[in-house]
């Protein structure tokens, strides 16, 4: 059974909303518009992705984000050649595999896999399951012995503390409900 179109949106692509975002403000001149682009695209993924889920989400969310700038650029009445050629640019760089591109990804992976040694046993089963393996929900409760609640809230858990590991902060797992109290007065 796969994913529904909300959960894959909600799991594969708003994780890349930094991405997205460091692009958008690297390449756009406005920076005044980059939300509505960055929403936009948002809009155009999640349409295209009606037709059918891409097997590489990365690229097709960078390529869609490209192609809405480049739109963007040929509506508008007075088009500049420097943004334009910005744009144009900045494909090659999304789509070509360069040995620094193949470095990088090499050290994330070895950086998400040093995320997931992190987390706790069972919510590491339950990450790997539904997101390396592709094991619905229903079928990881049935193998783990688990309620579906349970894997529901353990991938959720899990791709939050790996999201924070990958983005330089400790990837504990934050359980919601149990904040650190604070003194009056003090941040």
């Amino acid at each position: 059974m796969s994913p529904s179109l909300d959960d894959w949106f909600i799991e594969q692509v708003l994780p890349l909303e930094g991405l997205i975002q460091a692009f958008l403000r690297r390449h756009w001149p406005d920076p005044g518009e980059v939300q509505d682009l960055r929403q936009e695209a948002y809009a155009r993924i999640y349409e295209a992705a009606r037709r059918g889920l891409p097997a590489q989400v990365k690229p097709f969310v960078m390529t869609t984000v490209r192609n809405l700038m480049i739109d963007r650029i040929r509506r508008s009445r007075i088009v500049s050649i420097e943004a334009m050629a910005d744009v144009e640019s900045a494909g090659h760089r999304v789509d070509d595999i360069t040995p620094e591109r193949h470095l990088g990804a090499r050290d994330e992976l070895r950086r998400l896999q040093q995320g997931l040694a992190r987390l706790p046993a069972r919510c590491r089963q339950v990450v790997e399951l539904r997101k390396i393996h592709g094991f619905s929900q229903r079928e990881v409760a049935a193998r783990m012995g688990i309620g579906e609640d349970a894997v529901e809230r353990q991938t959720l858990l899990g791709m939050r503390a790996l999201a924070d590991f990958m983005l330089g902060g400790a990837g504990h797992v934050r359980r919601p409900g149990k904040r650190v109290k604070r003194e009056v007065g003090k941040p």
